[in-house]
C-alpha cells in the first residue's frame, strides 16, 4: 500500500496530517519527529473569515484589535474576520482526535537526516514512501531572503491592571526604529498578564541587537502602558527570513511545506492560516488526483507587493507606519487584512494603497522588474 511520510511533527506537519485523516483514508501515514522543537511553550495567532478544520485548538478568539498609528489609538472591529490564538499543546490534542482512532497514522520519534528518491532515511534507516511531505530540511540551498523578521517577546507579570483582556494590540509604533522598522505587539491573557512582542522588519546585512529589543520593550512597559513593577516570567525570539520570490516546493517524490515551503508571509511573518489551506489543498489533491501536486498557484502581483513593500521599509523604516496607517485607517479592520490575505481586487488594492507615497513604491517596483 502507497505510504505517505510527513517529516517533521511541528505546525505544518500536524496540520497537514488533519487534513489528510478527514479527506484520505487510503494510505498509510507516518509523521517522523526527533522532540528537539516540542510543541508545548508555541503559540500561533492568525485571523480567518471562515471555519477551519482545527477552530477546536484555539483558546482564544477576537473580535477587535488595537493598533496605534500616526500618533493615534484606534480599536478597529474585524467584521467578518476573527483573530485567534492556537497553543501547540492544544493543536496537538486536537490533531490526535482526527488520527488516533485511524489505524494507518502512525508517530514515530526520529531525526529525518535525509529525502530518499522513495522515502526518508531517519537515524540511518531508510523509510520507504511513496510521498513525501517535508518540513523540517527545505532546499538544500535557500535563496537569498528579501528581509529578516527579528522578534523578541516577553511573557510578562504586572503590577499594575494595564491591559485589556479582550483586545490584542496588532501594533504599536511608539518604540524606537533607529534599528529597523519596528513596533510592538501585545497578547493579553488578562488585565495583569500578556505577551508583549517586540518586532522588526531588517534589512539582510543588519544584525539583531538583543539588548536593544530587551531595551526596547523596557521602555514600553515602562513608559508607554505604565506597568510599574513587573516579572519576566519568560522570554522568546527568532530570526525568521522572509522572501518574496517564488519557493521551489516540488523535488521528486517530495514536497516543501510550511515555512521551508514559503508560506511564511513576506509582509507580515503570518503562517497559520496559510499552512491550514495549502493542508487541505494537499490532502485534497491526493484524494481527488491520486497525487498532491494540484495546487493554488502563486500569486505574482501579491509576491511583487511584498517585495516592494520588503525593499520600501528595509531602507525607510518610517514608510513601515505609513503603510500600516493607510491599510487600517478604515472603520473595521476587514479591508487590510482581506489584502493581507491575498483576496482583493486590484481596484480595491488602489483604494487601499491610497495616501502611500506612490513614486517610492513605484521606483521600488520597477528596481524588482528590471533586476527579475
Amino acid at each position: 500500500m502507497t505510504r505517505i511520510v510527513i517529516a517533521g511533527g511541528g505546525l505544518s506537519g500536524l496540520s497537514l496530517a488533519a487534513h489528510l485523516a478527514v479527506v484520505d483514508h487510503r494510505h498509510p501515514v507516518i509523521v517522523v519527529d526527533d522532540g528537539r522543537d516540542p510543541l508545548g511553550g508555541r503559540a500561533w495567532a492568525s485571523w480567518s473569515d471562515r471555519a477551519g478544520l482545527l477552530d477546536a485548538a484555539a483558546c482564544r478568539w477576537f473580535d477587535k484589535i488595537r493598533v496605534h498609528v500616526n500618533g493615534t489609538t484606534k480599536v478597529l472591529r474585524l467584521g467578518r474576520y476573527r483573530y485567534r490564538v492556537v497553543r501547540g499543546g492544544d493543536l496537538a490534542e486536537v490533531v490526535r482526535r482526527f488520527t488516533d482512532p485511524l489505524r494507518h497514522f502512525t508517530f514515530l520519534e526520529g531525526h529525518v537526516d535525509r529525502i530518499a528518491d522513495d522515502g526518508v532515511v531517519v537515524d540511518g534507516q531508510h523509510l520507504r514512501a511513496r510521498w513525501v511531505f517535508d518540513s523540517v530540511l527545505g532546499q538544500a540551498e535557500e535563496p537569498p531572503a528579501d528581509a529578516f523578521l527579528s522578534f523578541r517577546g516577553w511573557r510578562v507579570h504586572t503590577e499594575r491592571a494595564v491591559f485589556d483582556a479582550e483586545i490584542p494590540t496588532l501594533f504599536d509604533f511608539r518604540t524606537p526604529q533607529a534599528r529597523g522598522a519596528s513596533f510592538v505587539y501585545v497578547l493579553p491573557d488578562d488585565a495583569h498578564h500578556a505577551l508583549v512582542e517586540h518586532t522588526s522588519f531588517l534589512a539582510p546585512d543588519v544584525v539583531t541587537d538583543p539588548a536593544a529589543q530587551r531595551e526596547a520593550l523596557a521602555e514600553y512597559l515602562t513608559e508607554v502602558v505604565g506597568a510599574g513593577r513587573y516579572e519576566i516570567e519568560r522570554e522568546e525570539h527568532a530570526v525568521l527570513p522572509l522572501r518574496a520570490g517564488r519557493t521551489g516546493r516540488v523535488h521528486g517524490n517530495a514536497v516543501t511545506i510550511g515555512a521551508k515551503g514559503g508560506l511564511l508571509k513576506a509582509s507580515t511573518g503570518f503562517a497559520f492560516q496559510r499552512v491550514q489551506l495549502d493542508s487541505a489543498a494537499i490532502a485534497e489533491s491526493l484524494h481527488r488526483n491520486g497525487h498532491p501536486f494540484a495546487l493554488p498557484g502563486e500569486s505574482a502581483r501579491f509576491r511583487m507587493f511584498d517585495g516592494v513593500l520588503l525593499d520600501v521599509v528595509t531602507k525607510e523604516p518610517a514608510q513601515l507606519e505609513r503603510a500600516f496607517a493607510a491599510l487600517f485607517r478604515y472603520r473595521t479592520a476587514e479591508p487590510a487584512l482581506r489584502f493581507l490575505d491575498e483576496a482583493t481586487t486590484p481596484s480595491q488594492e488602489w483604494r487601499l494603497f491610497a495616501g502611500m507615497p506612490a513614486a517610492t513604491y513605484l521606483a521600488a517596483a520597477r528596481h524588482r522588474l528590471v533586476s527579475s
